[in-house]
């Protein structure tokens, strides 16, 4: 795992302040410039979004951080934004520092041609399950995932339930005709 690292300091943060995670989040894209494409601050939470190949590096960074400490993985889900929209798909990481008591979203952009992302079930094991949910329902493939298949849906079930463009009805077998 990573060593602890400390972010650079900001400007006017006396030393034992807590920062919040807006600011984190701005500390550590001066860090790492080319890992976050873009912080927004909406109703009170931080999401900062990351390119696909960059998911584990961050996470990793973000967990073992002497100021993040996210240690808590609560969740991973995935959003179909509509056949219209490119990217199409987003996956969002909620994390949570049970010591720091900061909360966090990490998104990543996917686009429908190439729904891949690399898994993060070496940084936070939890990832396994929802990330097989993620795959199930939205058909976004996790690279590396240790156990990659349907979770909810059954084995022979066609296509993903939680896309934009899936039959309300379902396709047959399973049709409620």
């Amino acid at each position: 795992m990573n060593s602890e690292k400390n972010l650079p300091e900001l400007p006017n943060t006396p030393v034992n302040q807590r920062l919040t995670p807006s600011q984190l989040v701005t500390a550590f894209q001066r860090e790492h410039p080319d890992w976050l494409t873009e912080i927004v601050e909406a109703h009170g939470e931080v999401t900062a979004i990351v390119p696909a190949g960059h998911i584990v590096e961050v996470c990793s960074e973000l967990k073992g951080g002497a100021e993040t400490k996210f240690d808590f993985l609560a969740d991973i889900c995935g959003a179909d934004r509509g056949v219209e929209e490119e990217p199409r798909f987003e996956v969002n990481y909620h994390l949570f520092s049970t010591t720091k008591h900061h909360r966090l979203r990490i998104k990543v952009l996917v686009n429908e041609d190439d729904a891949h992302v690399p898994t993060v079930t070496g940084v936070w094991r939890t990832a396994n399950w929802h990330e097989r949910e993620t795959f199930d329902l939205f058909g976004i493939v996790f690279d590396g995932h240790p156990d990659l298949r349907r979770i909810l849906l059954p084995d022979d079930w066609q296509g993903h339930a939680l896309r934009k463009d899936f039959p309300l009805r379902g396709y047959e077998p399973y049709s409620l005709k």
